[in-house]
């Protein structure tokens, strides 16, 4: 074997050699790169359920303090009128007046039927998982209609487009960043007027909710850890969030969600 041959092989080894360990250097990269996504993948996931585990939570407390209210200021009422009604008809005495203790007594009938009818309602409202029971639509037709009963303000819900389904857990935490809202409004706004427009567009959800209230000057509120929970809650769900407001024109809250099938 000649000289040049023999330095061809030997040129021939190094670069076998050298291919082998950038193969090796690429193998060593690309395994530690998908250790790191798989990584973080998994720890997306365990934040994404610590948070859908405490927006349950949140939900579960506000459901209860709705109960509260609802009892003292709906069920209560309710209840009051138709022990008056019953201690006004004990009190008949005359032939006369029991005349009229028929229609006294379907009144009151009504009165017992229309408190049962709010304590079934309230029932409903008990179950922990009340948002992966009823659904994202029902749970905020749910909260409209509470606030209308109570004339606590003016509430409407409005829905356009053609309905697409979304994951329950996704619909859980959509529904407590509207409920933090709602819980801000109730507390600070001193509104008379409340909406929710829920608009399923073809690539996602947007969803617009606004109170007529005192508003406020966001440079002064950007801290407010109640806006940063529901702007992380929506960074979780690949959301865009953002509140817009102003002293003495009201706040608006647009969210929009893209779906999401995986």
């Amino acid at each position: 074997m000649s000289k040049e041959e023999r330095l061809l092989i030997l040129y021939f080894i190094i670069i076998l050699v050298l291919a082998g360990l950038v193969l090796v250097i690429f193998f060593i990269a690309f395994q530690k790169r998908k250790n790191k996504m798989l990584l973080d993948r998994y720890e997306a996931q365990q934040k994404f359920q610590k948070e859908i585990e405490r927006s349950k939570l949140e939900i579960q407390e506000q459901t209860f303090k709705n109960i509260a209210w609802e009892l003292h200021d709906n069920v209560g009422q309710l209840l009051s009128v138709a022990s008056m009604q019953l201690n006004k008809m004990l009190q008949i005495t005359t032939v006369e007046n029991q005349l009229h203790l028929k229609g006294e007594l379907n009144e009151t009938k009504t009165v017992v039927s229309e408190s049962l009818q709010e304590i079934r309602n309230l029932s409903k409202l008990l179950n922990n998982d009340v948002v992966l029971k009823n659904g994202l639509i029902a749970s905020l037709d749910l909260e409209i209609k509470r606030f209308n009963k109570l004339n606590f303000l003016e509430a409407t819900f409005n829905i356009k487009g053609e309905l697409v389904d979304i994951k329950s857990e996704h619909e859980i935490v959509i529904f407590r960043i509207l409920q933090e809202f709602f819980s801000n409004v109730t507390k600070h706004a001193k509104a008379s007027k409340l909406f929710v427009h829920l608009t399923y567009e073809e690539q996602a959800l947007e969803i617009i909710a606004g109170d007529d209230g005192v508003g406020f000057d966001l440079e002064t509120q950007n801290s407010n850890s109640g806006m940063e929970t529901m702007k992380s809650r929506a960074e979780l769900l690949k959301a865009t969030f953002s509140i817009s407001s102003k002293p003495g024109q009201g706040t608006l809250l647009t969210l929009t969600y893209p779906y999401q099938y995986e």
